[in-house]
């Protein structure tokens, strides 16, 4: 096998699952495929950054320059969680969120189709559009201002491609552990264009149908705000025990009172709210999620 197809079936095995160690594996049954318990107990290997979270006895900070990162030629990677060939027992997960890789990919390249299951996927494109196929039957093309959920459940297979000849794509990837296991897998896509509001945090996703955005087996609610002016707002956590782990997409930010600069990811927990002040020309995505696994 040659060096570049050593290194895509790398990526795409890593697809199926980088894990937390020993203390929080799960009996499950087979785990010869299950994304689910490959993430819970496989450990993973290579490199550590040089760098440690910055952590308090409520907060963690994660600096843009502190994530794993990989150059594969049609695809450039970080991770702000342990991934793949990455590997840091600092940095596991945020409560059920465990994966969060912000993804760079070449023109018409892509992941060849590969299976999950018994995850809570979200894909959110930053630039550019990625074209999305999966075992469902689902065909998709999913672009900036679009949010993108799959509930892997009990099993599904999905491949995913820049739609485009000509430029990048950049998407962020979330997976998130869910909170019923063996679920009927299900795909669900909106624009958040219509119900964005400039200048102001917007709901995109929730555990509820009914509620604004798109819904996930998991009691998480993301927000999304894009701002062109200082901004200052105060988040009230919305279901108790939960945490929100907060990351600039472009631009500064203070929350909680740290500063935060692009790509910074910023976890706070143990509060009932907190303040946020977002500077001019800035977009960030607030993820509050369960700090218990299971």
């Amino acid at each position: 096998m040659n060096r570049k197809n050593f290194i895509k079936k790398s990526i795409i095995a890593g697809l199926a699952g980088t894990v937390i160690p020993g203390p929080l594996q799960a009996n499950t049954g087979s785990k010869e495929n299950s994304t689910y318990d490959k993430l819970l107990d496989q450990v993973g290997f290579n490199h550590m950054p040089n760098h440690k979270e910055i952590k308090t006895m409520n907060t963690v900070l994660h600096k843009a320059n502190t994530r794993g990162s990989a150059n594969h030629g049609w695809l450039e990677v970080n991770h702000s969680f342990s991934f793949a060939n990455y590997h840091n027992p600092e940095r596991m997960n945020f409560g059920v969120i465990r994966v969060l890789n912000d993804d760079r990919i070449a023109p018409s390249k892509g992941f060849p189709t590969h299976p999950h299951d018994n995850m809570e996927i979200i894909s959110i494109p930053l630039e550019g559009a990625l074209k999305h196929k999966d075992s469902m039957g689902n065909g998709a093309i999913v672009q900036y201002g679009d949010v993108q959920v799959m509930s892997a459940g009990t099993g599904i297979k999905h491949s995913e491609f820049n739609a485009n000849a000509d430029k990048h794509v950049s998407l962020l990837q979330i997976w998130l552990f869910p909170n019923k296991k063996n679920v009927e897998p299900r795909y669900d896509q909106i624009s958040i264009k219509e119900i964005s509001k400039l200048n102001e945090f917007s709901q995109v996703l929730s555990p509820n149908a009914d509620d604004q955005g798109v819904w996930i087996h998991q009691d998480a609610w993301f927000h999304i705000g894009d701002f062109d002016t200082d901004f200052c707002t105060n988040y009230q956590i919305n279901k108790s025990g939960n945490g929100v782990y907060a990351f600039v997409i472009e631009g500064t930010a203070e929350i909680a009172g740290q500063a935060l600069e692009k790509r910074d990811g910023f976890g706070i927990w143990n509060v009932d709210d907190f303040e946020i002040k977002a500077d001019k020309n800035s977009r960030i995505l607030l993820m509050e999620v369960p700090m218990q696994i299971g």
